[in-house]
């Protein structure tokens, strides 16, 4: 999807090319969620994780607790 926003008939478009019925009074719904999703996603692009491990380096048993309660 590109920066311009998703239009109600692209989302039902987009729904029926995926084999989904939708129907006409969900269109403008479906395409308001997924222009949020795509904001908060985008958002989420921004960050630098460079110093982060990926998730596959994680070891729950190994964790080291070093916080006072």
């Amino acid at each position: 999807m590109s920066a311009v926003e998703l239009t109600p008939p692209e989302a039902a478009r987009w729904a029926a090319r995926a084999g989904l019925v939708l129907p006409a009074e969900r269109h403008a719904a479906v395409a308001a969620v997924a222009n949020h999703i795509h904001s908060v996603v985008s958002v989420l692009r921004e960050l630098d994780f460079a110093d982060v491990p990926p998730a596959a380096a994680y070891r729950a048993g190994e964790e080291k607790h070093d916080a006072a309660v």
